[in-house]
């Protein structure tokens, strides 16, 4: 059976101490502070590799989305004092919008980009105050539906466009959990030029928050994805990832233009987490070199 997106960041994870594994105290939704510190699933740190992108030259920080009355957290960060700026969603792993997510906000940001993190888990808890696994995913995320996703996400394309985005140029990106809805948004959002999706799951079970799966929707694309993915990866078969190329070649050739147009990229000697520089699971080449391909992807596609 192929393991969950929570298994799959863990397997990525370095042992913890019984210390760090007893849950904090739980934040209400309103007090929720995003981009701020690491998720306590992922504690003990490699804090001394982690990258650290200065918010010089930036805005940069928190703000809130309506979604239908709902205050939604998210972290923002984009050139001070530019307007019309390309946009690019960056959605987290199951650990919540925390300090390694932010500081990706803070490299678009830095490249031209108006980027936005939404805190997707926020209606279920705070996934970063979590110390257990089992917990976090049986009490958070397993109770978010896909269709809030994507409608989170609608919401947050709309902030753009009304604070300084140019939403004609949208992209969305996403690591894990965020890798996997990132097909999915692909396929949602009419808006969207191009995806990068990061060792995000491409098949398994469905259920009636998760109705389907990348492979499900390859013919209906509206954007092409670039597929970063490794090949020690043990949580995602490289088996998985033929079957999604199969998918996307079947709609490639029925028409679907952002299908034929999508690529898989798989790093031969990387696991799962490879871009997570704050993790045992960081390996610098591949990562380096899929934040390259990430940007020119949405060069190439318009986004920037």
């Amino acid at each position: 059976m192929l393991k969950t997106d929570h298994l799959l960041d863990a397997q990525a994870l370095m042992s913890v101490t019984p210390a760090q594994t007893s849950e904090p105290s739980r934040r209400t939704a309103l007090k929720l502070t995003v981009g701020v510190g690491y998720a306590a699933s992922t504690l003990p740190t490699m804090a001394q590799t982690a990258i650290k992108t200065s918010a010089d030259g930036l805005e940069s920080g928190e703000v809130m989305i309506d979604v239908a009355g709902f205050k939604m957290p998210a972290y923002r960060a984009r050139p001070a004092g530019k307007a019309n700026l390309p946009v690019v969603l960056v959605l987290s792993e199951i650990f919540g919008v925390h300090e390694y997510i932010a500081d990706t906000a803070r490299r678009f940001a830095k490249a031209g980009y108006l980027a936005i993190a939404p805190e997707l888990f926020v209606r279920q808890g705070d996934a970063q105050s979590y110390g257990e696994m089992a917990k976090l995913m049986s009490e958070v995320i397993s109770k978010v539906p896909d269709a809030q996703v994507s409608g989170d996400l609608d919401a947050t394309v709309a902030w753009a466009a009304a604070n300084g985005g140019n939403v004609d140029k949208l992209g969305v990106t996403g690591f894990c959990w965020g890798g996997r809805q990132t097909w999915l948004y692909a396929a949602h959002n009419p808006k969207v030029k191009a995806g990068v999706a990061w060792y995000g799951r491409l098949v398994g079970d469905t259920t009636t928050l998760t109705p389907a799966n990348p492979v499900d929707v390859a013919e209906k694309l509206k954007g092409p994805v670039l597929g970063l993915y490794g090949a020690a990866d043990t949580g995602i078969p490289l088996d998985t990832i033929d079957k999604m190329k199969a998918a996307l070649a079947k709609a490639g050739g029925q028409g679907n233009a952002a299908a034929k147009e999508s690529q898989f990229v798989v790093y031969p000697d990387a696991p799962h987490a490879f871009h997570a520089d704050y993790r045992p699971s960081f390996r610098k080449e591949p990562a380096e070199d899929g934040w390259k391909r990430a940007l020119a992807w949405f060069k190439q596609h318009g986004v920037s």
